[in-house]
């Protein structure tokens, strides 16, 4: 994130620039013990209070407004905005083509049940986002087409919606293009390919656990779903499936998710339209059999606009304006420093291998768990901490970068503030079964798995030899 190069003083010190962070966790768990789970929109008003509250322990007010913008307009702020835009309207021309129902259909005729349903949208979703190297991209495709698919079949939502998620954070671990794979190698000095290759065992291990958790909370948690042959169709829904395979075609080539959705979108519309899925404009019509690309109706100043297009970009502003409050709470912490003074915490705790791997796996968890993003705490742990422990220790540096990218696809898939829970919330908010952030946050067992696995090969000792020997031939040639 580029932020203002000035520090942020704050009264107190470096560690009152997490103030923003702590309010707002505060004000989100005791708004959740009152009134249960809460939506993306009621989380604003803890994220504006927080940024608020923050304003006052800051010594120049000035500096902590131009933070608040620049953190806000940084790149790595609109980006995820952008793509939700074009992704959200994309999701909803495939969810209002009744495409999830013909899935559903096809599923219960072939007496697929709902937790087999689950598992396979877990691994279509794992190999989407190992192809494409995108989370977000991935949970905008399986909530717009999966998940209300699975909830058809009586499927448990928080389990399917965590299991596309963690098909989403397997993507983002293992893909060769993702960005926490690029600056988890390159902050090493090693090549992605090999980082690939030795982080394997790890994703699939995380992958079979995460299958074998949906195997047993999937019959405890579904409800009696719909029969084998019951729920009916329109065949013409399945047509659709020609702007998902483009969509996913475009994605992998391309490996961008914006080009890939706009695309989407205008096949979608396109064939939606060809096969009567959609009216391309409707004009003050009541009670429409079908919906329509775009709608005018009211008369004078009170006529609207409405239609699939304009619901698919409003269903997204809740989510965007949280996210931009969010990203002016991380510009203030790392503006005022307090990431560096959390890294020298830390940095000084370890003398031994095991003592290393474990500090670098907090530094990475505590990091991206606060930001709600995994490469920027990539970037700020891996070239100035993570690799000279690792040299001190004599760990490989494609162990060093796969505990790195291992421990960032942790809590930052499934923390109820994160940008992937709040995402996810966004797509299922105007579904048959909208969500809470805590529904979803047990069930991202991906999460969970891969922080077993990586804290139980640091006891075990396993990878810190990976491709030493291939180091050690560079090194001699």
């Amino acid at each position: 994130m580029e932020i203002n190069q000035k520090k942020l003083e704050f009264y107190g010190g470096e560690w009152i620039s997490f103030i923003p962070f702590l309010v707002f966790l505060v004000l989100i768990i005791t708004t959740t013990f009152k009134f249960g789970s809460i939506s993306d929109g009621a989380l604003w008003i803890p994220a504006f209070m927080a940024i608020i509250v923050g304003f006052f322990f800051a010594k120049n007010k000035k500096d902590y407004s131009n933070t608040i913008i620049e953190g806000m307009a940084s790149k790595e702020a609109l980006i995820p905005v952008v793509c939700w835009l074009f992704a959200g309207v994309f999701s909803r021309i495939l969810r209002d083509s009744g495409l999830a129902l013909g899935i559903a259909g096809i599923a219960a005729n072939m007496g697929v049940g709902s937790t087999a349903f689950t598992i396979i949208s877990f691994i279509a979703c794992a190999i989407f986002a190992s192809a494409t190297g995108t989370g977000f991209g991935t949970i905008a495709t399986g909530m717009g087409v999966l998940y209300p698919a699975a909830v058809a079949l009586g499927a448990y939502p928080p389990l399917v919606a965590g299991a596309i998620i963690s098909g989403g954070a397997f993507g983002d671990n293992l893909a060769p293009v993702s960005d926490t794979t690029i600056c988890s190698a390159t902050s090493q000095g090693v090549d992605v390919p090999g980082v690939v290759r030795s982080r394997l065992k790890y994703a699939i291990t995380a992958g079979i656990i995460t299958i074998v958790c949906i195997l047993i909370f999937g019959p405890a948690n579904a409800t009696s779903g719909s029969s084998v042959g019951a729920i009916e169709y329109n065949p013409n829904t399945l047509f659709m499936f020609i702007p998902v395979i483009v969509t996913i075609i475009v994605a992998v080539k391309t490996g961008d998710i914006i080009i890939a959705t706009i695309i989407g979108s205008v096949v979608g519309v396109i064939t939606g339209v060809t096969v009567g899925l959609f009216d391309f404009v409707q004009i003050d019509v009541i009670n429409a059999a079908k919906p329509a690309i775009f709608s005018v109706y009211g008369e004078g100043l009170d006529r609207t606009i409405g239609g699939v297009i304009q619901t698919g970009l409003s269903s997204m502003i809740q989510v965007i304006l949280l996210a931009l409050l969010l990203f002016g709470s991380i510009a203030i912490m790392r503006n005022g420093q307090g990431d560096v003074k959390l890294l020298n915490a830390l940095n000084k705790v370890t003398d031994t291998r095991v003592g290393a791997e474990i500090t670098i796996s907090v530094m990475i968890i505590t990091l991206s768990a606060l930001m709600g993003l995994n490469a920027p705490a990539i970037l700020a742990v891996g070239a100035s901490f993570a690799k000279p422990l690792g040299q001190k220790h004599g760990i490989s540096p494609y162990r060093v970068a796969n505990l790195m990218d291992a421990q960032s696809n942790t809590f930052v898939y499934s923390l109820p503030w994160t940008p992937a829970i709040i995402y996810t919330l966004g797509f299922a908010a105007d579904s048959s079964a909208p969500l809470g952030a805590l529904d979803i946050a047990p069930f991202v067992f991906y999460a969970y798995a891969m922080l077993v696995v990586m804290f139980a090969t640091i006891f075990m000792g396993i990878g810190q030899n990976d491709n030493m020997d291939k180091i050690k031939k560079v090194k001699n040639a």
